[in-house]
């Protein structure tokens, strides 16, 4: 035992190696633990490393970085990354070499941060591809995370075809361009869409090349206008005019097509560069003419829909892409110009007969008029000359006034036929327009479909009184109305009217009479079929004293100095009795009509 006591432990053995029966080295273990050291990263607080992720878990992603021990980086800093896998090499920046348990503590954020700005400004100019993660909407546009950077993402540069939903892309990880970068106030611009366009740009000119008209592609509806529709090809966009979506007519071109709707389309022409492309989509289907009915001719009734309306006439679609004009002049029997508005309007259904029917032309004229009987061909049986109708008055000229007894049946009453009576200067004095006047044929121009009408042959002509009435020489009460320089007019009794030259209107004192002055006239002149009435005032004091002139020298001859008294003519002198029946028989008549 004593011997025991003498025995002293190697102070540099080492235990570790002979506990795990391993050879005892004579290395001491601050040796073994420097080399050791040496086989690891030298690394220091606040610094930016690589680092391998090595796990991953919900929640968590394990980073090696050839330290002594490995870092944990919450999941959520990559978000940006949904790619994120083992074995991939990430940026990490070393917050703390050991924290109280001993633990590495890493930032993948800071790491970015720190680097971002000079990545940022070198993927501008190297133009390189970048990926970014969408964390929500701004105005205008997008916020994107972009190495830990938040960048703008217009709406304009999501994509090439205008964006109906922004919020599908929140949340998403794209490649992103940048654009633009504002170094003062350290605003980055980033775009998607330039990655699509270039890609585009290729896959245009490779369709672009192999254009060819009549050329059948199946495209996708982009956009919507009031004229047409724009197809995307595949990179290249080409237009359907709205005339060229279908044979019929379209009014909106929603009617035919939906945005994002796959259909085929038929090249019909292209520009020099290629950069206009019309298509068309009709064209891949038959025309309608062609299906028409073979047996369809002329005289045939058809029934269709007004689709367009013009001032003349109306387009009638009989069958989808068919269609006739039902020109103006064939709506009515009528000879007055109207519009085709008067008769009809767009979406009436109408029933019309085929006129001309042109299969090569594509063209059909119809009308409406002769699903009534023409007028003209019984007009002698139904207003025969001497017949009364009520008319209603369309239009005035200087000579006289056009009527429409029924639709198709015009006349005209001349201006001398509407009174016996009155001097009517324009037909406005004596109707308007749009009255009903009585009438009553006097003849019939069949040829020219037009009736000469008359309107005072409804009354007996009083001027066959007026002539016993009027007679050369009486003498009657008239008054003045109007003054001309060739004369003046007179109002005589019974609404007749008579003319004074100015050589008969002298007074006796040598005055010349005025207008609205009621004087005698004596009637020098009667004329029943020109219904002209010549009148003098001062033949009455000129005849008187001629007459009394004649009786001095009568009186002379007889020697007889009795003075005799002049006989003065006037209306009872010159009237017999039977005249005076007449002019009461025709004063009762013309106070009944009034």
């Amino acid at each position: 035992m004593e011997n025991l006591k003498n025995v002293q432990p190697i102070e540099d053995f080492n235990w570790d190696a002979y506990e795990n029966g391993g050879e005892v080295s004579q290395v001491s273990k601050e040796d073994q633990e420097k080399a050791y050291d040496s086989t690891l990263n030298k690394v220091n607080d606040r610094e930016v490393v690589d680092g391998t992720v090595i796990a991953m878990n919900k929640r968590e992603v394990v980073v090696n970085i050839g330290y002594k021990s490995d870092g944990i980086i919450p999941l959520s800093e990559f978000r940006y990354n949904p790619d994120l896998k083992i074995g991939d090499t990430v940026e990490v920046y070393i917050e703390n070499q050991e924290d109280k348990k001993g633990q590495l503590i890493l930032s993948h954020k800071k790491a970015r941060a720190t680097r971002s700005w000079d990545r940022i400004n070198s993927a501008l100019e190297n133009e390189e591809i970048i990926k970014g993660y969408i964390k929500c909407r701004t105005k205008g546009g997008m916020i994107v995370d972009v190495f830990g950077i938040e960048a703008f993402l217009p709406g304009s540069q999501i994509d090439v075809k205008p964006i109906r939903d922004y919020d599908v892309f929140v949340g998403k990880t794209m490649e992103f361009k940048v654009v633009k970068i504002n170094q003062e106030f350290k605003n980055v611009v980033v775009s998607h869409k330039a990655l699509i366009e270039a890609e585009l740009e290729q896959q245009k000119k490779e369709i672009i090349s192999k254009l060819e008209k009549g050329q059948v592609l199946e495209g996708t509806v982009k956009n919507i206008t009031s004229y047409g529709v724009f197809i995307d090809l595949g990179g290249v966009d080409g237009l359907i005019h709205i005339t060229d979506l279908s044979w019929g007519r379209v009014s909106d071109p929603r009617e035919v097509v939906q945005l994002d709707q796959k259909l085929n389309v038929v090249i019909l022409d292209f520009d020099d560069e290629k950069k206009r492309i019309a298509l068309g989509l009709k064209q891949l289907t038959p025309h309608p003419w062609d299906a028409l009915d073979p047996n369809l001719k002329v005289g045939d009734h058809v029934k269709g829909k007004v689709v367009v309306m013009a001032d003349y006439g109306a387009f009638i679609e009989i069958a989808p892409g068919v269609e006739g004009l039902i020109h103006v002049s064939e709506m009515s029997w009528s000879q007055h110009l109207r519009s085709a508005q008067d008769f009809m309007k767009v979406g009436d259904e109408v029933e019309a007969v085929i006129l001309t029917l042109d299969r090569e032309e594509r063209k059909m004229s119809l009308g409406i008029k002769q699903l009534k009987a023409d007028p003209w061909e019984t007009i002698e049986e139904k207003y025969p000359v001497g017949s009364k109708h009520v008319a209603k008055v369309r239009n005035f000229t200087n000579f006289g006034v056009f009527v429409e007894i029924e639709e198709g049946v015009d006349g005209l009453i001349h201006i001398s036929d509407l009174s016996w009576t009155k001097k009517i200067k324009h037909p406005s004095e004596f109707t308007q327009i749009g009255a009903d006047i009585e009438v009553m044929v006097l003849e019939i121009d069949k040829e020219n479909r037009r009736l000469s009408l008359g309107h005072k042959q409804l009354e007996d002509n009083p001027w066959d009184v007026f002539e016993t009435v009027f007679t050369v020489g009486s003498i009657h009460e008239g008054t003045i109305i109007e003054m001309l320089d060739k004369g003046a007019v007179v109002s005589l009794p019974y609404g007749v009217e008579g003319f004074a030259t100015p050589k008969h209107l002298v007074k006796e004192d040598g005055t010349q009479a005025q207008l609205n002055e009621k004087l005698q006239f004596k009637v020098i002149e009667f004329n029943k079929d020109a219904k002209r009435i010549i009148l003098s005032h001062s033949r009455i004091f000129e005849d008187a004293a001629k007459a009394e002139e004649k009786a001095e020298r009568k009186a002379k001859k007889q020697n007889n100095k009795k003075e005799e008294t002049p006989v003065i003519q006037n209306q009872a002198a010159s009237t017999t009795l039977g005249d005076i029946d007449a002019l009461a028989a025709l004063k009762q008549q013309l106070e009944g009509k009034k």
